[in-house]
């Protein structure tokens, strides 16, 4: 009997008597058409709710996270390049038929042969996943919506317009102390968020995984390696190696302490000006890691030395972050004394460095990126692709 009713609707379409379309063709564009409605109501990041509480709801419930089914390319006026990867291509965008011309968006467009071809199919996954379960958090890249079509994969987030904190940097050479614990601090709330509340490894902190909103405050952005890990083990080998942890080089099995590994790390490079580890021969900088011996300048603050001392401990148990106590002994380390945490939280503070942002849309603060590659010089996605691959990207 269904079968039958299912053939009735396939071969003779019931019409809407007022459009004369097919029924099924009129609700599918008004699933759309609510949809882009959707997409176009999510308020700008700093008009948003910042209760810890609502950012821990099911993306269902917070509107941010969820996977469209009828949003497509050709609905996205793409302005600029902001970024480019090995698979994939950040573009300023904005709806095209939005009453508001200054609501822009970061659109991620990953191509699945791409993906497949680097081996990458779980890292994006994770990605999805976890950016999914941590929307709205004020410190992470919010996920709006994701969909998908025959080529590509798509993750629409907020546009962040201050760039990233790698290009202030490299234009500072260094950080004062109390910049750098600044942007320690919004990092040690948000690795405090993706650890005990989600069980999260982000696995890739770095000064270009960091942006800057219009306000100075932080976003991280790329959770390509971020994988839900808990109180386990995995093996795999990803990150930046300058901020690889020694247990990820010696493949024993890591978890969350690589990011407290990284943490230290990070402070280091903003105060120095580079790395603690580092040479032209990534092999070397492994050996240096292993090794674990730090240098700190003779003008570099006992607190400072000291937190980068303890997050930087060769063995996971006995670093700061991952020892008893967790991340409340990070943030009572004297390194950070003084600091409002609250008030970091709920940005009532402006950040150290406050980007010239000249209008929402404004996208100076980015490197200029050459055009993309014309499609018919790409990796193809095939149908023994389609037939093996495709299953695995439908949470897009």
């Amino acid at each position: 009997m269904a079968t039958e009713t299912v053939e009735n609707q396939t071969h003779n379409p019931v019409h809407d008597k007022e459009s004369g379309a097919p029924a099924d063709v009129k609700a599918a564009a008004t699933v759309h058409e609510q949809e882009k409605e959707l997409v176009a109501s999510v308020r700008p990041a700093h008009e948003r709710s910042l209760n810890p509480f609502v950012v821990t709801e099911r993306p269902e419930d917070k509107h941010l996270g969820l996977s469209s089914r009828t949003l497509k390319l050709d609905d996205f006026e793409l302005i600029k390049t902001l970024g480019t990867g090995t698979f994939a291509r950040v573009w300023l965008s904005r709806l095209k038929d939005s009453q508001d011309s200054k609501q822009v968006y970061a659109l991620k467009v990953l191509r699945k042969a791409d993906v497949i071809k680097l081996k990458q199919v779980e890292h994006v996954r994770n990605e999805r996943k976890t950016l999914g379960a941590v929307a709205g958090h004020p410190f992470i890249t919010t996920l709006i919506t994701t969909f998908s079509d025959e080529q590509c994969l798509y993750m629409l987030l907020d546009y962040c317009p201050g760039g990233e904190v790698f290009s202030f940097l490299r234009r500072a050479r260094r950080f004062s102390e109390s910049t750098a614990r600044f942007y320690a601090a919004e990092i040690t709330l948000t690795l405090e968020f993706l650890h005990d509340v989600q069980g999260v490894a982000y696995r890739d902190l770095k000064p270009e995984n960091i942006l800057l909103d219009a306000n100075g405050h932080i976003k991280l952005v790329d959770f390509g390696f971020a994988k839900q890990v808990g109180n386990r083990e995995t093996y795999t080998l990803c990150g930046t190696p300058e901020y690889l942890a020694p247990e990820v080089i010696h493949n024993s099995g890591h978890g969350l302490a690589v990011d407290w590994w990284a943490l230290g790390i990070l402070i280091y490079e903003f105060i120095v000006g580079q790395p603690p580890f580092w040479d032209q021969n990534p092999m070397r900088i492994y050996e240096q890691i292993v090794e674990g011996h730090i240098r700190f300048p003779h003008n570099m603050s006992v607190a400072a030395r000291d937190i980068v001392s303890q997050l930087c401990k060769t063995h996971p148990a006995e670093r700061l972050g991952h020892i008893s106590g967790g991340t409340r002994r990070v943030k009572t380390h004297p390194f950070f004394e003084g600091v409002k945490w609250d008030d970091l939280y709920y940005h009532r503070v402006k950040g150290p460095i406050v980007p010239r942002v000249d209008h929402p849309a404004d996208a100076g603060n980015f490197e200029e990126y050459p055009a993309p590659p014309d499609p018919s010089t790409l990796t193809a996605y095939t149908d023994e692709m389609k037939n093996k691959y495709e299953p695995l990207f439908k949470d897009f």
